[in-house]
């Protein structure tokens, strides 16, 4: 029995060794930026990332040949395009033909590919005005910016870098919560009951789970969720692997099947897995 189960962890861990990461051609989410407006008019404008390259993902700039233009004389926001195409910016970034209408404090977001570094540039037809941004870079796999006009200085937007710390502190801690209450439930059905069992079983899981969640938080942060997602279950089973050999060594008693400990390993992974997947339908925000 012994000789078994070391086998079958020997084979998770090679598993994860030799497994390569899943890649196919531009499948799974991509990086993002999110410009909040702020403090603006209630009066329509359009947005525009301005590029330090000539193109990023299937973006590029125009080059003057009509064969690459994104709009055609008499196409519906043809204006528009023109303008930003004629605007000179005084560090040579470039315009890579694609903008949205905003109006008031609203919300601009480029979902694919948008380039780094980049200058966010809002054009107003009523004033006929540009009001443009110092350099900016991506900070995250999906990165989140607030920008303002300058009330000092005319066409110039100031735009700042945010990130909810706090709310991620928050689902974070009750992430690892609810994972910890979920397998210590599941350890009463199993027959762990006693005290020194019950906090042997909360001291591995929140080291575990806290470890877990740290690592799966810099990875949405940094990766964002495709890889969140495939490592979730990497590191699930290789959490039930570390569980499986402390349970079976600190919680087999002497007239006990030391395979019950192993069983209950696998249960609560598989169960609090199952149940934060569920949650996170239910509660997006808190993975």
């Amino acid at each position: 029995m012994k000789q078994k189960f070391r086998g079958i962890i020997i084979c998770i861990v090679l598993m994860f060794v030799i497994f390569p990461v899943p890649a196919h051609a531009d499948t799974g989410p991509k990086p993002s930026v999110q410009v909040d407006f702020t403090d603006m008019e209630n009066e329509l404008y359009y947005v525009t990332l301005l590029s330090q390259s000539d193109s990023t993902g299937p973006a590029t700039a125009y080059d003057g040949n009509n064969q690459y233009a994104c709009y055609q004389e008499g196409d519906e926001g043809y204006e528009i395009w023109k303008k930003f195409v004629d605007y000179q910016d005084s560090d040579g970034y470039y315009f890579l033909q694609w903008f949205e209408q905003c109006s008031g404090n609203d919300t601009y977001l480029w979902s694919y590919y948008p380039p780094s570094p980049f200058k966010v540039l809002v054009y107003f037809p009523e004033r006929d005005t540009f009001a443009v941004s110092e350099v900016c870079e991506r900070y995250a796999f999906d990165s989140y910016f607030i920008a303002r006009l300058d009330a000092s200085e005319s066409g110039t937007l100031v735009v700042s870098k945010t990130y909810h710390f706090k709310w991620e502190m928050i689902s974070l801690a009750a992430r690892i919560v609810i994972t910890i209450l979920i397998e210590l439930v599941i350890a009463l059905f199993f027959g762990f009951r006693t005290k020194k069992q019950l906090c042997f079983l909360a001291v591995v899981n929140i080291l575990t789970q806290t470890a877990l969640n740290i690592l799966l938080n810099i990875l949405n942060y940094n990766r964002g969720p495709y890889a969140f997602t495939f490592y979730y279950v990497v590191f699930e089973l290789l959490i039930f692997a570390v569980e499986a050999v402390l349970y079976r060594k600190f919680l087999s008693g002497e007239k006990e099947k030391p395979a019950r400990p192993v069983l209950y390993a696998f249960t609560a992974n598989v169960l609090s897995f199952a149940s934060g997947l569920w949650l996170a339908h239910i509660i997006p925000g808190i993975f």
